[in-house]
């Protein structure tokens, strides 16, 4: 049985180290762009625009039901095939669009559900007083709304941060990818993808301390 090689994987730490920032600001950014995109799905479905809502309905129903490699080799290698303007996006960006895409469809469904948790009095009471929908919207429901949807959103940011490893299929050096190549040129592939496993491990774990502080900082005033 052949022995760990522990001289490498300490060795490896700070090299794969050094990629973790751009892993991390694929998934900021996808996560930063989803969210915003979520929550315009989401009020559109809770508000039921005419057309609108027809085409958050297939798009939601798109993203979520193919997989995410699969629209990563579609905007990096399938639109500039249909686009010639289209062959500048590299790998960092088609990447960040399909974080985006892909994980709004997901998050705009936990918002709306959010959404429409609030209890309907508060709609009442504001629209009464003369509130816009808009109003409505950006006052009342999506400050409460955005205490129950957080845990879950968080879960989103996690699963984002993991999902980048996929970039290096679009031939972005990122963590995941500084990994197989370090691992291909050493020929240590268990070692290597052990390191790389305890990074994004910790990276989890950290976030979710962030995450339960977050629930436990929202949640005080409602726990009297």
């Amino acid at each position: 049985m052949a022995v760990l090689d522990f001289d490498y994987m300490l060795g490896l730490i700070p090299i794969l180290l050094g990629y973790l920032p751009l892993t991390l600001e694929l998934a900021g950014i996808g996560m930063v762009l989803a969210l915003i995109l979520a929550c315009l799905l989401a009020v559109v479905r809770v508000l039921a625009i005419p057309v609108i809502n027809h085409f958050a309905i297939v798009f939601i129903s798109f993203f979520r039901g193919t997989p995410l490699l699969v629209q990563l080799f579609l905007f990096y290698y399938g639109l500039p095939q249909l686009f010639s303007s289209l062959t500048v996006i590299g790998g960092v960006t088609a990447t960040i669009l399909g974080l985006t895409l892909h994980f709004s469809s997901y998050m705009a469904e936990s918002i709306r559900a959010a959404i429409i948790g609030v209890d309907r009095s508060q709609t009442e009471a504001a629209l009464s007083i003369g509130m816009t929908n808009g109003q409505l919207m950006r006052r009342i429901v999506l400050p409460q709304a955005t205490r129950v949807a957080l845990p879950t959103l968080m879960n989103y940011f996690i699963d984002i941060i993991k999902a980048t490893s996929l970039a290096f299929t679009l031939g972005v050096t990122e963590l995941m990818g500084a990994t197989q190549k370090e691992a291909a040129g050493s020929f240590l592939y268990f070692e290597a993808f052990i390191v790389a496993a305890v990074i994004y491990w910790i990276v989890v774990e950290l976030l979710s301390k962030l995450q339960h502080y977050l629930e436990a900082r929202l949640n005080k005033a409602y726990s009297r």
